[in-house]
């Protein structure tokens, strides 16, 4: 495995990022500018949405539609890749808090609730998750299509995906839970949100039902990959690589794959998974996809990532 960020994304993915994420900050700091009279509030949601960050699902949005309906696609996908980062900052806010997992740094800086106090950080959350909404009201897109990505985003992110995965998460700290019953737990709280990404990206992109099928198929495996390959970070990786601090998983107790499967076993779950996912994207290709290597790329970041 790659020691480099740099080393492990291949040319053409480090331009789709670079690109992708200039696209979506854009978006995000029209969104996110001198909107609210809580002028704290406001600088707050700028610090959680518009600090580093791999920006993963806002890239799984335009890869699945650009896969689908070429790169003129990507303008109809701003607004919902917005989105997307939206509950995913306002998730990594609320998961760093102290009733929660009690973090002090994210992505190389101070958690949110650190650089400003706790209950800023609270409403910066709240404030972020209906900021998603907003913007996905406000797509380019044709009010059907709206309203099935409205509903695709709500889905993933409460009581059915990424909140129940939180709550799962919490309730299992010193328990003992079974492979399966983390698997399902981590299709909740990471895999729902990248599902829904990659879903509401191939469904701009115009995918016919078996399209979608598949490319829920690939998406499930990389969300399920990309929380293997945290597990194995947070036992290798050194804290300044990592961005968050290393053996927090341990030191609390949470089971993980590497707890219930070592490391070369969760290693080799990684590779099974991103084995899964490649079959998905050859099935897309066969079903008359203009062009998965993005998508063939990015499943082979998150496997060789090292933050």
């Amino acid at each position: 495995m790659s020691t480099s960020t740099t080393a492990a994304m291949p040319a053409g993915l480090q331009d789709f990022l670079r690109a992708t994420s200039a696209r979506v900050e854009h978006t995000l700091k029209v969104a996110l500018a001198d909107h609210s009279p809580a002028e704290t509030l406001l600088e707050a949601m700028n610090y959680a949405a518009l600090g580093p960050g791999k920006r993963l699902r806002p890239a799984l949005v335009y890869a699945s539609a650009s896969a689908l309906a070429g790169y003129d696609i990507l303008p109809k996908c701003d607004r919902a890749a917005a989105a997307l980062e939206c509950i995913h900052a306002y998730s990594l806010v609320h998961d760093d808090l102290p009733a929660m997992d009690d973090d002090d740094l994210r992505r190389g800086r101070p958690t949110c609730h650190i650089q400003f106090d706790e209950a800023t950080a609270i409403l910066a959350g709240d404030a972020l998750q209906t900021q998603a909404f907003e913007l996905l009201v406000a797509a380019p897109l044709d009010a059907d299509l709206r309203l099935r990505l409205i509903g695709e985003l709500a889905k993933a992110s409460g009581a059915r995906g990424m909140v129940a995965g939180q709550a799962v998460d919490l309730a299992a700290v010193d328990r003992a839970l079974s492979l399966e019953e983390l698997r399902r737990m981590h299709r909740l709280k990471t895999g729902a949100l990248i599902t829904a990404s990659a879903r509401i990206g191939a469904q701009i992109g115009g995918a016919t039902i078996p399209q979608l099928d598949a490319i829920t198929r690939y998406a499930e495996a990389i969300g399920l990959a990309f929380q293997v390959q945290d597990d194995i970070l947070d036992v290798i990786a050194d804290t300044r690589v990592l961005g968050k601090a290393q053996g927090a998983d341990a030191a609390r107790n949470k089971p993980t794959y590497v707890s219930l499967l070592g490391l070369e076993g969760a290693r080799d779950k990684a590779r099974e998974l991103h084995e899964e996912a490649s079959r998905a994207l050859d099935r897309i290709a066969a079903d008359g996809a203009v062009d998965v290597q993005v998508l063939q790329q990015l499943a082979d970041y998150v496997v060789a990532r090292t933050h």
